[in-house]
């Protein structure tokens, strides 16, 4: 508005052009001394302007994805004293906002002839520490060179993303690929007895494929499924699937290629595991909640 009263004020003047809008003269020109002044203006207006570069730095540097709350509590975690309220009202007048996320879509194409592992989870996704469950899932992405397919493993007890794989073709060896880099990068214990690593799918074709559960079997992780497209089942992964879709796939495409979804995906998985603050763990990045356990369990195990 006053930047609409001072592009317009030398052909109409200020009073009149305030008769119409809904702004009093003295408003205008109180505004317009404290920009040429801003050492006049009240305290609160000048936190005000002290703390919005410092709101929209985070929600730049967080994907331009965080929403009021995120927000605040990132300010918090850097030390500045401020409400939530005043976040609230401060993005609303940089007009910022964050993503919301969508409805899940079934992927879950299920192959009845295959054996099926039980359900040992139950819609329980806690875990007590990490490499004690992981869910797997996977979603697509459209580009202008056709489909693409993302697949995540994610160990449920900080929501860490510890395997992921973008491929062109749904196939078993896509959705292996990501379990081979969890393996891999977490090297899980094995166990011969029961009470080890729980691997967690839906009932879709790609988990029971053999060559996959042969290698659950191999690196001693326990399969367990859920029932075909019902996204409860599995409301973690499909959780980890509805985040990447609204704060990278939808606010950042049309994409043109796979390697465009690769790149992306990439920085993304990044940024959630070492950044990004996930409340049910406390508002702390992933990665930091991890830290967090082997480093009171190093200090007990001192203790002891």
């Amino acid at each position: 508005m006053i930047a609409f009263i001072d592009a317009n004020r030398d052909e109409y003047g200020v009073e009149p052009i305030c008769e119409v809008l809904p702004i009093a003269p003295s408003t205008y020109h109180t505004h317009k001394v404290r920009e040429r002044a801003p050492e006049t203006a009240p305290p609160r207006v000048q936190r005000d302007e002290a703390l919005k570069p410092e709101i929209q730095r985070v929600f730049d540097e967080n994907f331009g994805v965080y929403g009021v709350r995120k927000v605040w509590k990132q300010l918090l975690r850097e030390g500045f004293e401020i409400a939530r309220c005043t976040v609230s009202r401060l993005m609303k007048a940089l007009g910022l906002k964050g993503v919301i996320r969508g409805k899940p879509h079934r992927t879950t194409i299920q192959d009845k002839s295959a054996p099926c592992p039980l359900d040992k989870v139950n819609r329980n996704f806690k875990a007590p520490a990490p490499n004690m469950l992981w869910v797997a899932d996977f979603t697509y992405v459209a580009t202008w060179a056709g489909f693409v397919y993302v697949a995540f493993v994610t160990d449920v007890f900080a929501r860490k993303i510890v395997g992921w794989r973008v491929s062109r073709t749904a196939h078993a060896a896509f959705v292996l690929d990501a379990l081979e880099q969890a393996v891999h990068d977490r090297r899980p214990p094995k166990s011969n007895h029961g009470g080890g690593l729980v691997h967690y799918s839906d009932r879709g074709s790609q988990y029971l494929a053999i060559a996959y559960t042969e290698r659950l079997a191999e690196a001693g992780l326990e399969p367990s499924v859920g029932s075909v497209g019902d996204s409860y089942d599995n409301a973690l992964a499909e959780t980890v699937n509805g985040l990447y879709k609204a704060e990278v796939i939808w606010r950042r495409g049309p994409w043109r290629t796979m390697d465009a979804v690769e790149y992306a995906t990439l920085e993304w998985v990044d940024w959630y595991n070492n950044t990004r603050l996930m409340e049910p763990v406390g508002h702390i990045p992933p990665a930091e909640a991890e830290a967090n356990y082997y480093a009171a369990h190093e200090q007990t195990a001192m203790a002891a």
